[in-house]
Order: structure tokens, then C-alpha cells, then sequence
């Protein structure tokens, strides 16, 4: 990008990132939010992710003042505005998740990194799950499911043993979580044109909860998720460390 003329930082609530906030001010001033050119984000990846929902337009270059930094850069107070010069740019399409809860309230959120259905109580849930309106299983026993965006797949979904998968790919990964029946299923990897749906089968007796980046829902009936081009989240990297580099090395940890 462009050398900013105007920084707005913005920080997580912890001592650390509140500290940094305070350093970097002092150093670089502060802009109004409706005044800058890029906003600094100082705190760990859930930070970024909620700078990133606030969906200012602006793109985000992340400091890691948090306990998981995937998402961010190394916190070096030296030479700010020349780093942002010569960052990278990465743009991100979230997922987008339609759900309906028991009383019959139709919810909306978006998901940057993965939509996931997960059990409420003792009982493995029961899911059937439909792509672009066509039965693929009629029921999966589990602890839930991940569909997951090509920058949220070394998130939870490669906790669970979902794929990691390139950025910039047009595709999603569709994981189970602790899946029983059938065992031996091993997910699917989606175009990022499909529309998955899953129906939460004996919804009374087995309640299952959908989370969109900690963004929860519950209980639900059933829930709708798809790609979402519309919306675009622009992300900074330092130069050689962007998306796809740190994807790449995850495979080769």
C-alpha cells in the first residue's frame, strides 16, 4: 500500500496490547477511525477478528500483543508507517451463516475463519447434510461440523484433522468433529460456490448450538452456510510472511 498518512490503532482489552496502544500513540499520534488509512490492530487473532468484522473498509495490519498471533505481525514499535508502505495485501471472503433457533427466529452472522455446529449436551448430535439442496449424508453422528474458509483452515477445523488449504483457492473444507457414524468419514473439500445445509435431526433430545467466529447461536434447527463475495476483508502482511507463506509452512511444521 501507500506510505499511511493517517494510523488508527486500536487495541484488545489485556495489558499487554493496552500497553503497546499506549507506545505506539505516543509515537504515531492517533487518527480518527473516519480520518485513517489503516488501522493497527494489537492483540491476538480474536482481536483481529473482531477489528476485521467491524468491517470499516480499511485494511488491517495486525501486531501480535496476544497468545495466538496467526493472523498478525511481529510488534516492532520501529519504522511503522515504512513497514505498512511495503506490507501485503491479503482479501478475504468471509462465510456467510443463516440459521433458525427453536422459537423460530432466523439469525444472520458472518464468519471470517469457520462456521461450526457443535453438541449442547451428553448426546452426539445428528446432522443431515445437504449440498446446493441435494442430500449427501442422510445422518452424521458427531460432536458437529466445521466449514471452514481457506484462512480459517489451520484454525479449528486443522485441530479436528480438516485440510489445510491454499489461499486464494475457490474452495471450503467440510469437517466433522469426533464424528461416529459414519467413522470413517473424512470430510469434504467444496467449491466455494456451494451452499451446505445441515438439519439438525431429534433437535429436543440432541441440541446443537452454531458458532460463527465466537459468535453463537442457540439452539438450532438448522443452519446455512455459503461463501459470501460481496463483503471483502483486506489484511496487511510484512513482506515474504503473508497468508500464503505462513499456510505453506504450517504443512511443513
Amino acid at each position: 500500500m501507500n506510505k499511511p498518512g493517517h494510523i488508527h490503532f486500536a487495541a484488545a482489552s489485556g495489558e499487554s496490547a493496552q500497553q503497546a496502544l499506549a507506545e505506539l500513540i505516543a509515537l504515531y499520534g492517533q487518527a480518527p477511525l473516519e480520518r485513517a488509512d489503516v488501522i493497527v490492530a494489537l492483540g491476538g487473532d480474536g482481536f483481529m477478528l473482531q477489528t476485521l468484522h467491524a468491517d470499516s473498509g480499511l485494511p488491517v495490519y495486525g501486531m501480535n500483543r496476544g497468545s495466538v498471533g496467526f493472523l498478525m505481525n511481529d510488534y516492532v514499535v520501529e519504522d511503522l508507517p515504512e513497514r505498512l508502505a511495503l506490507a501485503e495485501e491479503a482479501v478475504i471472503n468471509p462465510l456467510s451463516m443463516h440459521a433458525q433457533t427453536a422459537d423460530g427466529a432466523l439469525h444472520r452472522r458472518l464468519a471470517i475463519n469457520e462456521v461450526s455446529l457443535l453438541r449442547m449436551g451428553p448426546q452426539a448430535a445428528k446432522l443431515r447434510i445437504s449440498v446446493n439442496g441435494r442430500l449427501r449424508m442422510e445422518e452424521l453422528i458427531c460432536d458437529g461440523a466445521i466449514v471452514a474458509t481457506p484462512a480459517g483452515s489451520t484454525a479449528y477445523n486443522y485441530s479436528v484433522h480438516g485440510p489445510i488449504l491454499p489461499i486464494g483457492s475457490d474452495v471450503l473444507a467440510l469437517t466433522g468433529i469426533a464424528s461416529f457414524r459414519p467413522r470413517r468419514w473424512q470430510g469434504a473439500i467444496l467449491p466455494s460456490s456451494a451452499v451446505v445445509r445441515f438439519d439438525i435431526l431429534e433437535a429436543d433430545k440432541r441440541p446443537v448450538m452454531a458458532d460463527a467466529d465466537s459468535q453463537a447461536v442457540q439452539p438450532v434447527l438448522w443452519v446455512e452456510v455459503r461463501s459470501e463475495p460481496l463483503v471483502k476483508h483486506r489484511i496487511l502482511f510484512d513482506p515474504g510472511h503473508g497468508l500464503e507463506e505462513r499456510l505453506m509452512r504450517e504443512q511443513f511444521a
